[in-house]
Order: structure tokens, then sequence, then C-alpha cells
């Protein structure tokens, strides 16, 4: 009997190192793979058998488990904006239907793309999902599609317009009155002009000019004007005041107060559009009155001209910040959060089913995923530009498989020993 079960140890042992070679090969076949995670396969001895006088013989060898291994795999920088990592545990989650199922699965491959319907799916196209923003860039707090390539920025219209800028206090009052019947007009009767932008409601911009004129010592007045084309009941060619003000500095070239009124009606939008002009903060107003527009002995010149309104735009490109934040650049030079990209964590990531494609199902004995944000409870940061390659050591790999190869010559050997053992003993009866 005994040279019976030496024959089937050895069969066991054969089987058991086949296995380990086939899991050597699995890990080496995806060597190059994204987010791969290398396998090993652990064995245990078989039930042992008692003998006579004592003592265990046992039965060979079996395969317990074919075991994942979740190292962090190195990451390598792509330059693609969609292309992202994580650096640590947890993985990215997709949505929709693969080999007849529809259901969420689960990956480390980050080789994400935006879809004609400007969906941010996988090269499956399986949807990714996140927290979708609104028009705001207010993250929702409910897990969905991605939805971002067909994101636009809405117009904003100006309501303040900030100047920092210095009027001569050595400049001549023009001889003649104040004139804005034409451009060349308003330049002769005045002594400085500040070109500037304002938009309306409708993301339409309206080019406008603010002059300043010197009265007197200390007083100055000023007048924003447009053409008229651009103001509700305007003449092409004909200039138009959309706001005028007064400004009155002390000896010593700081604001001591200021007035003005607006009159911007632009066509076809909403009117009338208020305009705040901000020239700083008098000394009136409880300011130092030297913080915005002053009146120095200098040549006038604006330094600073800022307004609050864009025109609308187009989505014109996307980035990822570590928390997986999607900030979406537009053509009118704002940003926007478009969304999130969730991450879920298991508390035995090892234990869910691999179904091909670089995805894991959840599974009986992987636990429940807990899904939030990149960087928080434990889940990885994410790493935009980069993907994470298969954690597979190949000179690891091949020196196992030079152990499992010996292994099963050897236990060839036991069969054949066995085999030649069981010959002598027939041969006896010869």
């Amino acid at each position: 009997m005994s040279l019976m079960s030496s024959l089937y140890a050895g069969a066991s042992g054969l089987s058991a190192n086949s296995q380990d070679l086939s899991v050597i090969g699995d890990n080496i076949a995806n060597a190059n793979t994204i987010g791969f995670k290398a396998s090993r396969a652990a064995f245990e001895d078989a039930l042992a058998q008692s003998v006579i006088n004592g003592g265990q013989i046992g039965m060979g060898t079996r395969l317990q488990a074919v075991q994942r291994l979740l190292a962090q795999g190195s990451l390598a920088n792509t330059g693609i904006a969609t292309d992202l990592a994580l650096e640590g545990q947890g993985l990215f989650i997709v949505n929709g239907p693969y080999n007849g199922q529809t259901a969420n699965y689960y990956t480390r491959a980050g080789q994400f793309t935006v879809d004609r319907d400007g969906y941010l799916v996988n090269l499956q196209g399986l949807k990714v999902q996140g927290y979708p923003a609104d028009s705001t860039g207010a993250l929702q707090m409910q897990i969905g599609d991605l939805l971002i390539g067909d994101a636009s920025s809405m117009p904003r219209a100006t309501t303040e317009l900030t100047i920092r800028a210095n009027l001569d206090s050595d400049a001549v009052t023009p001889t003649t009155p104040w004139d804005p019947t034409s451009a060349s007009s308003m330049t002769d009767t005045s002594n400085f002009s500040i070109p500037t932008t304002v938009y309306d409601s409708l993301g339409n911009n309206h080019a406008v000019t603010i002059y300043f004129r010197k009265n007197g010592t200390g007083d100055w007045e000023w007048h924003a004007m447009e053409d008229g084309a651009g103001q509700s009941g305007g003449t092409a060619g004909t200039p138009m005041e959309v706001a005028n003000g007064t400004l009155a500095f002390d000896t010593n070239g700081a604001l001591t107060g200021s007035t003005q009124t607006s009159n911007f009606n632009p066509v076809n939008a909403t009117n009338p559009q208020a305009l705040a002009f901000d020239f700083g903060t008098s000394i009136a107003d409880g300011g130092t009155g030297l913080d915005g527009i002053t009146q120095f002995a200098n040549t006038s010149a604006a330094s600073f001209l800022g307004q609050d309104g864009y025109s609308a735009g187009d989505l014109s490109s996307i980035a990822f910040d570590d928390k997986g934040n999607i900030v979406g650049s537009f053509s009118n030079g704002q940003t926007r959060v478009l969304g999130q990209v969730a991450v879920a964590d298991f508390s035995a990531a090892d234990k869910l089913q691999r179904i091909g494609g670089n995805l894991f199902l959840q599974s009986a004995t992987s636990g429940e995923p807990t899904i939030g944000v990149a960087g928080e409870g434990g889940r990885g940061a994410v790493v935009a530009g980069a993907l994470e390659q298969s954690n597979v050591d190949m000179a690891a790999e091949f020196v196992h498989m030079i152990a499992a190869q010996r292994g099963f010559q050897a236990n060839s050997k036991t069969i054949s020993t066995a085999d030649q053992l069981l010959a002598e003993l027939m041969s006896l009866k010869r």
C-alpha cells in the first residue's frame, strides 16, 4: 500500500507544481498589463494516514488557494490628462454591461477617456462613477456617471469695474468744455483715457472707454463712453455715455471723495445693467484714499484694470487633482469643477472576483465596498497623467518558475521510482 500511496503523492506533486506554473505563467503574461495584480499559488499538505506503532504518512499536496498580491505597482507618466492611477489602497468604479451583466465593476486600470456623448469611460466603454457637479461647480452627494465632455461656461454680466491709476496733478484743464460727440472731440476735451471691456447678460463684449477730465486743483470728472451701436436707442458711430462721475483729491494726492451714476442699456440684453466703478476707498469712506486712483505729479497711467464679467465659453481642457476633482478650463478663461472621481475600498480586496478585462466584481468574501473621496478614509490619492504598472516582479517569477520546475521533476522521479519498485515486486512471482 505504501508504494501505491507514493504514486498518488507524486501525482499530487505533479498537479500542484503544474498549477503553480500556470499561476506563474499568468503573472508573466500580464507583466505589462496596466493595474494588474500578481497572484501566487498557496499549497497545503493532504490528509495524512496513521501507521502501525504511531506516526503518520502524508498523502501529498494540494492547492489551497490562489492568493492575489495587492502591492503597489510603479507609476508611469503618460502625459494624457484622463489617464489616472491610484497611489495607495482602493479601486476605481465603472458601471455598465460586461459579459451580459450590468453592474458596478472595480479596477486599478485608469486608462480613461471621454466618449462621444461626453461621459468619462474606460476603454471598454464602461462609465466611470463619481460625484457629478452642477453648473456652478457644486458637487452632488449621489454617485453616478460623470458627464463632462459637454460642459460649457455661462456668461456673466459685468457688475463691477476696478481701476487703479494715477492722474497727473500737473495736468492742464482743457480749454474747451467736455464734448462727447466723437472720439476725437472726447480726446481733445479730456486729459486721459482708459479702454476696457464690459460684458452684458448675453456675454456680448462692449468696448468702453473711460475719459478723465481735470476741472481744477484736485477736481476731476470722468465719463464712460461706448459707441451707440451697442446701446438701446443708440446710433452707430455716435458715442453714448454709460456712466459718469466726479473725483476729488487733497493736497497729498489722496482720493477724498467720488460720485458716480450708471446708464448702461445693452442691446437685446438685460437692461438697465448697473455698473459700479471701484476707484479705491476714499477718505470720506474711511480709507486712506491711496489704495486706488491717486493724483500725484507723475504721468497719468493705469496700473490695474479689472472687471468681473466674462463671455460664454466652451470646454477647452480638463485636469484632475489628487482628490479626483475634475477641473474644466474654458475658452473664456474660467475654470470650474465638473465632477469628482469616486474610489472604493474593501476590507478584503484580495478576495474580489477576477472576471477579466482588468475588472473585479464584489464577492461574498470581499466585504462591502466603502466608497468615498480619494485620499480620505484610507483610500489612495489620484495621480493624473499616469498609469499604475503591473506589480509582477519578473526576476522573482523566474526564480519561482525554476523552483516549480524542479518540484515537478522531483515528483516525477517519485513516480518513476515507485513504478520500478512495483516492477521488482511483480517479478518475484516469476
